[in-house]
């Protein structure tokens, strides 16, 4: 249940930062139920083989450059991006324009970064306790409560935007509200 808290604050994050750049890759991607699907799914793909490059970036890290390890991480996303987007490329040329654009979305998306991050601290204690699949095992926690916070912003997504609701909180303050709501629901089944 922590999980789907922290899952939910991530996405509340992503919200508002994505809206403070003025681009929200949720909002673009809520418009389609199809486009949100892949999104999440490309972003489960990020935190789940993303959490394995931590774990291997906090064994081989020196002690003397622990703290740079965000860098490492962010480094290890591009790595990964790059992969991620020559393996569509080579796989399916056809369909590349169609899906590249998810992964465009989903590689540095908040959600990634922060899960990376939090699992590594999570797990920063008991590094030797710890495993691969202990850190593989969080990423796809995360992944799948990424999903379902998904999931929950389209079910209300269009009635958040219809004209039932008052102009002046249409959109991206409903949502923020509708969200918030959620969240504490959710943190009150802890």
């Amino acid at each position: 249940m922590l999980l789907i808290v922290k899952f939910a604050a991530f996405l509340t994050t992503n919200l508002v930062l994505m809206q403070g750049l003025g681009t929200s890759t949720l909002f673009v991607a809520a418009v389609s139920k199809k486009n949100l699907f892949w999104t999440a799914i490309t972003i489960s793909v990020f935190t789940t083989i993303g959490s394995a490059t931590a774990y291997y970036v906090n064994c081989l890290l020196p002690d003397n450059f622990f703290d740079f390890r965000l860098l490492f991480y962010a480094l290890s996303i591009g790595i990964l991006y790059i992969i991620l987007l020559s393996v569509l490329y080579f796989a399916d040329r056809k369909h590349f324009e169609s899906t590249r654009k998810y992964v465009h979305v989903s590689a540095f998306n908040c959600a990634v970064m922060g899960t990376i991050f939090s699992i590594s601290e999570k797990f920063e204690d008991n590094l030797s306790l710890c495993s691969v699949g202990d850190f593989i095992e969080a990423g796809a926690e995360a992944g799948a409560g990424f999903v379902i916070a998904s999931l929950i912003l389209i079910a209300a997504y269009r009635q958040l935007n219809s004209k039932d609701v008052p102009a002046s909180l249409r959109g991206f303050p409903a949502i923020l509200i509708y969200i918030g709501i959620i969240s504490m629901s959710v943190y009150a089944l802890i």
